[in-house]
């Protein structure tokens, strides 16, 4: 079982919108797929149809008292399930505090999973925490959607330190450019050769696109309802640069 966190420390970079539709790529490419929503607003869990509630809230399940198991839920997708995330989440940071391991304890928590996914995907909340470090040491790649402009590449930078500074040492950190608009001269500027920001850099760019916005009245991934569309394409693209780079870890 490989794990793939898609994180940020900004919001509205389109990171769910990426879980979601590589979870599903990922699932409709034969791979047994789970998709973990630690966000406490459920936006995966929301755009994939499952009621946002998780009995006894994430502490419990961050302690093993309630079973992932009892939690997970399938999709209308076949191979794709999701363990859904509700508001109890945002005290995740809490339940992790009081844990005698807590950077290790995401981890400790998805061991019963390895025998029944080949990939876990977690959608993360955007911020430092005790959840970020413990998603550091769960994962084996971190994939970082960036907005090509100044500010959002200086947040890369300080993504790169804090996993530096706190993850383990084999965590894979892969940026790739999202929600690119070919209107704004920075964003043709710095999308058009993402080599040049670093070899960690994925080729794939993803637009800018009313299509991505309509997944949350469609509630589901784009190559289910508009797989020609541009953003479709690029998704499906960008997931098999990302299976490769899975293939390194």
């Amino acid at each position: 079982m490989q794990t793939m966190a898609v994180y940020n420390l900004k919001g509205g970079v389109g990171k769910t919108a990426t879980a979601v539709n590589l979870a599903f790529l990922a699932s409709r490419d034969g791979r047994r797929t789970l998709l973990w929503d630690l966000d406490p607003q459920g936006a995966a869990s929301f755009y994939l149809r499952v009621k946002a509630k998780v009995r006894g809230g994430g502490k419990k399940l961050l302690r093993g008292t309630t079973a992932l198991d009892d939690v997970i839920r399938a999709t209308t997708f076949p191979g794709l399930d999701l363990l859904p995330a509700d508001f109890s989440y945002r005290r995740l940071d809490l339940a992790l505090d009081e844990a005698r391991k807590p950077a290790k304890q995401l981890a400790a928590a998805m061991l019963p999973l390895k025998s029944r996914y080949d990939l876990v995907v977690l959608d993360c909340p955007p911020s430092v925490s005790l959840v970020s470090e413990a998603v550091l040491h769960a994962a084996d790649l971190l994939l970082v959607p960036v907005i090509p402009t100044t500010l959002s590449l200086r947040t890369l930078r300080q993504i790169e330190e804090f996993v530096e500074d706190q993850g383990p040492r084999r965590l894979l950190v892969v940026p790739f450019f999202c929600m690119v608009d070919v209107r704004k001269r920075m964003h043709r500027e710095l999308a058009a050769v993402p080599e040049m920001q670093g070899e960690a850099f994925l080729r794939t760019t993803i637009p800018s696109a009313s299509v991505v916005e309509r997944m949350g009245v469609e509630r589901a991934p784009l190559a289910a309802f508009a797989p020609s569309s541009p953003a479709a394409q690029a998704y499906a693209e960008l997931w098999k640069e990302v299976a490769g780079r899975l293939q390194t870890v």
